[in-house]
C-alpha cells in the first residue's frame, strides 16, 4: 500500500534555516521557517530524532504532534492556502554519518573534527524540519552558527554573504530538493580556480593532507564543468562548485548542489605516487558527481522509483567526460572491466530488482540503491541508447530535456520523450523492455540443418531461474548484415555461408560490448571466432572470455571448456585483455580446496600464464613504457605471487627491504603486491604492528587501502585475532572502512572463520554503528562473494534468515542466499572436470 506523501499536504516555496551546532554538547538547535502552500487543513512535515518545542503559523502558535514512527510533525493549521510555518527544534549530533555529523581526524598527534552533512536519501529531516521528498523543491536561505574556534571556516551550497554576531549567512539557493542541501565547517585548507565562464571551483580538505594532494581534483573538476557546459549546452547554474573531502563518509561521494562531498580516498591523491588505476577512479568519481549538477540537481527525479534517472545517467557521463578530458586513458576500458561484469553477474540472479522499481514506502528507498543495477546496469542502458542515437542526437535531446524541465522534477518517460525529439527511433518502447523487467537475454546464434543462421533470445540465469517468457528489444550491433533491433523470440537471418562470405570475417554480435546481453555461439561459429582471435580488437577478446565465463557460471557450457583457451590471451599487451584473463582465471580458484594437489596444479597454471610477462616487465617501471604495461605489471606480479613463484617472492621481498623505511614512497603500482607478499611470506608480529601504525598515521588514502589489504592477509592465528580486535576500535578502523577490513579478512582462507565469527557475535554492535545506512546491506554481499561450501551455506541461512523481516536487508539476504547456493551447486557439478582440464594444460 502506498504511504501518503507529505508533499500532498504542503508545497514548500522557501526555507529560512537557522541552525546552531554545539560540538561539545553534541546538540543541534534551530528554527526552520517554511513559506509555502498548505494543500490540506492538517499538514505533515518531516522530522527524525527531533524534539520540537514550538510551531507557529503566520506568527500564531498552532497545535502539533510529533510521530517518531512516521518521522512526522503533524500540524493542525485548520485552513489551506499560503502560510509561513516556523518550527523550533533540537536534535542530537550523532556519529552515524547521516544528517549533520562530525568527521574525525588527527593532526600532529591532536584529535580534531570537522562537521559535514549527508542528506540523501531521507536524512535532511535529521537536520531541519522540511518536506523531505525530491518533488518538494524550494529555495533555501541558511544561517549557520557553531561553537566557532579561530581559523575555522564554513561552506554551503551557495557563497557566504556575511557574518554577524558569529552567525554565518549564505546566499539564497536556486530551487532544489532537500536532500541536496549541504554545509560544513572546521579548519580546512583549499585550492581555488575559475572556469573560463567564471564559475569558482575549489577543493577543500583537512590540514592533515599535503597541499599537493588537492591539485589533481582541482584540475579535473574545473575541466569537467567546462566539458559539461559544452556537452549539455546548458550553463552551470551556480556561482561556485566546491569539492570537499570528509574524513568520515559512508558513501563514495554525494552530489550536493554547489558543495559536493567525498570520501577522502575519492578526491585527494598524491600526484607523484598514485597508480594510474586510482587516478582514473578518482577522476570518474569527480566527473560522476559533477554530471549530477545538471542531471539530478537541476532536473531531479520526481520520486525515488526513478532513482536510476539520476544515477545511471551520471554513471555513463563520468566515462564520457573523462574520455573527453583524458583521451589517452582509454577510460571506456574501465567501464568494460568494472560496470559491465558487475551488472551482468548480478542481473542474472533470479529475484533481482528491475532498474525502475516501485517504491511506495520511504523505508524501502535505501534498498533501491543496488549499485550493480541502478548504477552499473543503468549506465549500460544509457551507453546502449547513446550507441543507437549517436552523440549529436543525444546532445540535442538533452538540451531539450534541460530547457523544458530545469528546476523541476521528471520521470524516465520525460527523458525518452526528450530524446525522441532527436531521432526516428521509438526510444521509450525499446527502453521499457530493459527498465521495467529484471534480467537480460542470452542470444543463441546457431547454424541450423538448412544452413541458415538463426538467432533466438531467452532470459539468462545463473542458478535456478523461473522462466517468465520475457523478451527484450535488443540492439544487435552485428558485424554483418542483420537487423538493428531484434524484437522477436527467434530470427532466421538466411543462408550462413552467404552471410559469412559477404562479411569476409567471423560473424559476431554485440560488437563493442555496449548492449546488455551475452551471446552463445554454436561450435561452428565459436571456432570461427577463436581461429581468428589474433585479429579481434581488445574489447572483442574481453567479450569472448566474459561471455564464456558467464555461460559457464550459468551451466550452459562447462567451465572446463574455457581452461585451454586462457593461454591464447596470456601474452597480450592490452591491460583490458589481461584483466579479463585473470578475472576468468580467478573463477577457477573456486574449484580447488586450499593447499590441495588441485590448488598446486592451479598455481602451476598461473605460473605458466604469468611467467613471460613478469620476465618482460619486472618490478621496476621503465622509461617510455606504455600505460598498458604500467597497468599489466600488478596483474602479472599478483598472479606470479599466487603461483608461489620463488623468484617473484624473493624479488618482492627485496623491493620491501629497499623501501622499508619509506613504504608510502614505494611505487604505488606494485606496493600492494609487495606488502601482501611480505605479510604472507615474511610476516611477524612486529611487521603487522608496524603496518597498523603506518595505517593510523598516513593521510594518503590509496596507501591506506594497500595497507588494509596487506594486513588482512595475515596468516598467524594470534595476529588474526588481534586484527579482529581492531574492528570495533575507531582509532584504528573507522566505521566507513570497516566493510573493507571485514571483507579482506573473510577472503583470506586463514582469516575466514575469525571474520565470520565476529560478524555473527557482534551483529548488534554493527547494526548500531552503521545499521541505518544504505551501505549496511553490503556487509551481506561481501559474505556471498566468499562462501562456497554446503556447511557455510547452512551457517549463512541459519544466521540471516531470521533477519528477513528487516526491510533494508530483506532483498539482499534472499539474493545472496541464492548466490551461495548457485556456487555450491556449480562446484559440486564442475570441480572434477575443471581440475582435470587444468592438469591437462600443464
Amino acid at each position: 500500500m502506498a504511504v501518503k506523501r507529505f508533499y500532498e499536504t504542503f508545497h514548500p516555496e522557501h526555507y529560512d534555516l537557522y541552525i546552531d551546532v554545539n560540538r561539545e554538547k553534541k546538540l543541534i538547535s534551530g528554527t526552520s521557517t517554511i513559506t509555502g502552500e498548505a494543500q490540506e487543513d492538517t499538514v505533515l512535515i518531516s522530522q527524525k530524532f527531533m524534539t520540537v518545542s514550538a510551531v507557529r503559523a503566520d506568527g500564531e502558535d498552532v497545535p502539533f504532534t510529533v510521530s517518531d514512527e512516521d518521522e512526522a510533525i503533524k500540524i493542525e493549521l485548520g485552513r489551506t492556502g499560503t502560510t509561513i510555518i516556523a518550527i523550533d527544534y533540537t536534535a542530537p549530533l550523532t556519529d552515524t554519518m547521516m544528517g549533520i555529523y562530525p568527521s574525525y581526524y588527527e593532526l600532529n598527534g591532536e584529535k580534531k573534527q570537522i562537521i559535514g552533512t549527508q542528506f540523501e536519501t531521507t536524512f535532511a529531516r535529521q537536520a531541519f524540519p522540511c518536506v523531505d521528498e525530491p518533488e518538494a523543491k524550494a529555495t533555501f536561505t541558511l544561517s549557520l552558527k557553531w561553537d566557532e574556534q579561530p581559523g575555522e571556516i564554513a561552506l554551503a551550497n551557495m557563497p557566504e554573504k556575511s557574518v554577524e554576531d558569529g552567525v554565518h549567512h549564505f546566499e539564497e539557493t536556486v530551487r532544489m530538493s532537500s536532500y541536496l542541501v549541504a554545509f560544513a565547517f572546521g579548519e580546512l585548507q583549499s585550492k581555488l580556480t575559475e572556469t573560463k565562464d567564471g564559475v569558482k571551483v575549489g577543493v577543500f580538505a583537512t590540514k592533515a593532507h599535503k597541499p599537493k594532494e588537492l591539485d589533481f581534483a582541482l584540475d579535473i573538476a574545473k575541466r569537467a564543468i567546462e566539458f559539461y557546459e559544452e556537452f549539455y549546452q546548458t550553463k552551470y547554474p551556480l556561482p561556485n562548485s566546491w569539492q570537499l573531502a570528509l574524513p568520515d563518509f559512508s558513501a563514495g561521494a554525494m552530489e550536493n548542489w554547489g558543495l559536493v562531498t567525498y570520501r577522502e580516498a575519492y578526491l585527494l591523491l598524491d600526484p607523484d605516487n598514485t597508480s594510474l588505476q586510482m587516478k582514473k577512479l578518482v577522476a570518474t568519481v569527480i566527473t560522476h558527481e559533477l554530471a549530477h549538477q545538471w542531471f539530478g540537481d537541476l532536473v531531479t527525479m520526481k520520486w525515488w522509483d526513478n532513482l536510476w534517472l539520476n544515477e545511471s545517467f551520471a554513471n555513463m557521463m563520468e566515462y564520457l567526460s573523462v574520455d573527453g578530458l583524458e583521451p589517452d586513458w582509454h577510460i571506456w576500458e574501465l567501464f568494460q572491466t568494472s560496470e559491465a561484469p558487475q551488472a551482468l553477474r548480478r542481473d542474472a540472479t533470479d529475484g533481482v530488482q528491475p532498474i525502475q522499481m516501485e517504491i511506495n514506502d520511504p523505508a524501502d528507498i535505501d534498498s533501491a540503491f543496488d549499485g550493480a543495477i541502478v548504477y552499473a546496469k543503468g549506465s549500460r542502458m544509457l551507453v546502449m541508447v547513446r550507441a543507437l542515437l549517436g552523440d549529436d542526437a543525444l546532445r540535442k535531446g538533452l538540451k531539450y530535456y534541460f530547457d523544458h524541465h530545469k528546476y523541476g522534477n521528471t520521470t524516465g518517460d520525460d527523458l525518452w520523450n526528450a530524446l525522441s525529439t532527436a531521432t526516428d527511433l521509438n526510444i521509450a518502447e525499446i527502453m521499457h523492455t530493459w527498465l521495467k523487467q529484471p534480467g537480460y537475454p542470452v542470444v543463441s546464434a546457431k547454424v541450423n540443418e538448412a544452413g541458415h543462421l538463426v538467432l533466438s533470445q531467452k532470459q539468462f540465469f545463473i542458478g535456478e531461474g523461473k522462466e517468465a517468457g520475457r523478451t527484450w528489444q535488443i540492439p544487435l550491433n552485428a558485424n554483418f548484415d542483420a537487423p538493428k533491433i531484434m524484437k522477436e523470440t527467434e530470427l532466421d537471418l538466411g543462408d550462413y555461408k552467404e552471410l559469412r562470405e559477404k562479411a569476409g570475417h567471423p560473424l559476431r554480435l554485440n560488437v563493442g560490448n555496449s548492449s546488455h546481453f551475452i551471446v552463445k555461439y554454436d561450435d561452428q561459429l565459436l571456432d570461427d571466432i577463436l581461429n581468428d582471435v589474433d585479429n579481434l580488437d581488445n574489447i572483442a577478446k574481453l567479450q569472448v572470455l566474459q561471455d564464456l565465463r558467464l555461460l559457464a557460471e550459468g551451466k550452459q557450457i562447462s567451465y572446463a571448456k574455457i581452461v585451454p583457451l586462457l593461454k591464447k590471451f596470456a601474452d597480450s599487451k592490452s591491460s583490458l585483455v589481461i584483466n579479463a584473463l585473470y578475472t576468468t582465471a580467478a573463477g577457477l580458484r573456486q574449484f580447488v580446496k586450499p593447499e590441495s594437489d588441485e590448488e598446486k596444479n592451479l598455481k602451476k597454471f598461473y605460473d605458466e600464464l604469468s611467467e613471460k610477462q613478469v620476465a618482460r616487465l619486472g618490478f621496476e617501471a621503465k622509461d617510455g613504457e606504455s600505460d598498458d604495461d604500467v597497468q599489466i605489471r600488478p596483474y602479472e606480479i599478483s598472479a606470479s605471487l599466487y603461483a608461489e613463484n620463488p623468484d617473484t617472492i624473493k624479488a618482492a621481498h627485496q623491493v620491501f627491504e629497499d623501501n622499508k623505511d619509506n613504504l608510502e614512497g614505494m611505487n604505488a603500482e606494485i606496493r600492494l603486491s609487495v606488502l601482501a607478499n611480505e605479510v604472507k611470506k615474511y610476516g611477524t608480529d612486529s611487521l603487522i604492528d608496524k603496518l597498523v601504525k603506518e595505517y593510523q598515521k598516513t593521510a594518503d588514502a590509496s596507501f591506506k587501502a594497500d595497507l588494509r589489504s596487506a594486513i588482512t592477509d595475515a596468516q598467524d592465528d594470534a595476529e588474526i585475532k588481534k586484527i579482529v580486535g581492531y574492528f570495533e576500535n575507531a582509532d584504528v578502523v573507522k566505521p566507513q572502512d570497516l566493510r573493507s577490513w571485514f571483507s579482506g579478512l573473510l577472503s583470506n582462507h586463514k582469516g575466514e572463520q575469525a571474520a565470520w565469527n565476529w560478524i555473527r557475535e557482534d551483529w548488534d554492535w554493527l547494526d548500531k554503528t552503521v545499521g541505518g545506512d544504505m551501505e549496511f546491506a553490503t556487509f551481506i554481499t561481501v559474505i556471498s562473494r566468499v562462501f562456497r561450501t554446503p556447511e557455510r551455506l547452512k551457517e549463512f541461512k541459519e544466521f540471516f534468515e531470521p533477519k528477513l523481516d528487516v526491510q533494508l536487508l530483506h532483498r539482499e539476504i534472499l539474493m545472496d542466499t541464492k548466490v551461495i547456493e548457485t556456487r555450491v551447486d556449480l562446484i559440486e557439478a564442475e570441480s572434477s572436470a575443471v581440475n582435470a582440464a587444468v592438469k591437462e594444460t600443464l
